[in-house]
């Protein structure tokens, strides 16, 4: 295993981490491995995190679908992860203070079987990490509360990261969401950050880049990416009136 680890720390340019006794997570220019594999070592646009208890000790990231917002929450936690087993990681500098559960709500999955649907599936692993934290834990959300109403979804949303930063265990948290009202969070709760993935627009299209940067997303490009999956045009251009007539 060790020589396994050693010899893809060469091969992709893996770097030692720092592991420290604080709870403070710093990651330089960290990569998904797996993603970066896919990609190629250029095609990959590597992201900064900084988690800390006293500090930033929850990162809300907001930014539209295919932006990169689920690939930035696992390869955090990966690096993580991967520091803690005995590996080099996929960042330029990383330093990790020791964690003891990791903590992941990510992805939609149903148990027809058991006659639970996805939102119901979403809340029990919900359930789990709140029940369950500790002060070591690092706690990665992805999209709480899409299987229900907005208002609902909304609520129950704001609810857990309200918890997460009321606790005197406080857990280190990225929490990826669509719900742009979540930014609000940041005005009232002094650990909250805001981070979004950058995107610029060019013809009428959206252009990925890939890069988290400080502040909330302007707005979600949902009906851009709609266009960009292959939704006929005619589609998109009533989608943009009935947007608007909400708006």
């Amino acid at each position: 295993v060790l020589t396994g680890l050693a010899i893809a720390a060469e091969k992709n340019r893996f770097t030692r981490p720092r592991l420290t006794r604080d709870r403070r997570i710093a990651i330089r220019e960290g990569r998904h491995p797996v993603v970066e594999r896919m990609a190629g070592r250029g095609g990959f646009v590597p992201n900064d995190c900084v988690l800390d208890p006293d500090g930033e000790q929850i990162q809300t990231i907001t930014g539209p679908n295919m932006a990169g917002k689920s690939t930035f929450l696992r390869q955090v936690a990966l690096i993580t992860l991967m520091a803690q087993v005995g590996s080099f990681v996929p960042a330029t500098e990383a330093e990790i203070g020791i964690v003891d559960r990791l903590f992941t709500r990510v992805g939609a999955s149903d148990n027809l079987a058991g006659g639970q649907s996805t939102f119901m599936v979403e809340m029990k692993e919900t359930a789990g990490i709140l029940n369950n934290l500790t002060a070591r834990s690092l706690v990665v959300l992805d999209e709480i509360g899409r299987g229900t109403s907005t208002f609902d979804g909304i609520s129950i949303a704001w609810a857990v990261a309200e918890h997460l930063h009321a606790t005197a265990l406080r857990p280190l948290v990225l929490f990826a969401t669509h719900y742009h009202e979540l930014t609000d969070l940041a005005r009232t709760l002094e650990r909250v950050a805001n981070y979004s993935v950058a995107v610029r627009e060019w013809k009428g299209d959206v252009v990925f880049l890939r890069r988290i940067v400080p502040g909330p997303a302007s707005q979600s490009y949902g009906i851009q990416v709609a266009g960009l999956a292959g939704v006929p045009a005619s589609v998109i251009a009533r989608a943009k009136q009935i947007l608007a007539n909400l708006e």
